[in-house]
């Protein structure tokens, strides 16, 4: 598909994930070739200290999809995520972990929910192959999230997602956009669904996330959800080129 320019594109924020990604992106490919989709798969390598760069430039090799962007230093998940956004090409744009837990076999679905009014359709993690404690703790960030906010997401931690680029035109870049882009694209009029995902156990590398450095900044971080919420401006202010002017009223 080289030469033909992507109608998707797969963001992966890499931080020392060597080993996932080989098999990673062998499934992605395995998932996305089949569809007849021009794709690009871009890996936003976060100043990973293994081999992920050395990784993914041999993968590079046997994959022409493949794209490496890298950090100059950690800057973290989201940055990861916006650096994909703005380098992406795909008028629609998959976002997913590299840790091997999010199934690329569930893409197909998600994009069919894409329907033409819908902006972005975020996964809600089945069967969860996590810990006790952070099954607990995400329903609990979950719950006060909702609350807070005033809106409704079931499973703000999954950034397993489609979205389309263009409704990402006005999205502000944060350290924690990921958890919150759904309430973003809402309170900016946009429409987002829900879809169940599957979820799978991490069978290499160790987890970067957990209670300590996710739960209570995020929930820290709602409270600027709330301010945002009600001074978001919708981003569908405007009519479409061409679109006849409105009639006078009497």
């Amino acid at each position: 598909m080289t030469g033909i320019a992507p109608q998707l594109t797969v963001v992966l924020p890499v931080f020392n994930e060597a080993e996932n990604l080989p098999p990673l992106v062998a499934e992605l490919t395995a998932t996305l070739r089949p569809l007849g989709t021009p794709f690009e798969i871009i890996a936003v390598d976060d100043a990973s200290t293994d081999a992920s760069v050395a990784v993914a430039q041999e993968l590079q090799a046997r994959c022409p999809e493949l794209r490496l962007l890298r950090h100059r230093f950690n800057a973290g998940q989201s940055a990861a995520f916006a650096a994909g956004f703005a380098h992406a090409r795909g008028a629609v744009i998959v976002m997913l972990d590299a840790d091997g837990q999010n199934d690329p076999h569930d893409i197909p679905a998600l994009l069919a929910a894409l329907r033409p009014d819908v902006a972005c359709v975020t996964g809600v993690r089945q069967q969860r192959q996590d810990s006790r404690v952070r099954k607990l703790s995400s329903r609990f960030a979950n719950t006060y999230r909702n609350w807070i906010t005033g809106d409704r997401i079931t499973d703000a931690g999954c950034t397993f997602r489609v979205v389309r680029r263009e409704a990402l035109r006005e999205v502000p870049v944060f350290n924690g956009l990921h958890r919150f882009l759904p309430t973003i694209l809402r309170r900016q009029g946009f429409t987002v669904l829900e879809l169940p995902v599957h979820h799978r156990s991490r069978t290499r590398g160790v987890s970067k996330y957990g209670v300590r450095n996710r739960l209570w900044r995020g929930l820290r971080d709602c409270f600027a959800m709330r301010w945002y919420a009600a001074r978001a401006i919708r981003a569908d202010r405007l009519h479409p080129e061409g679109a006849p002017p409105p009639v006078p009223r009497p």
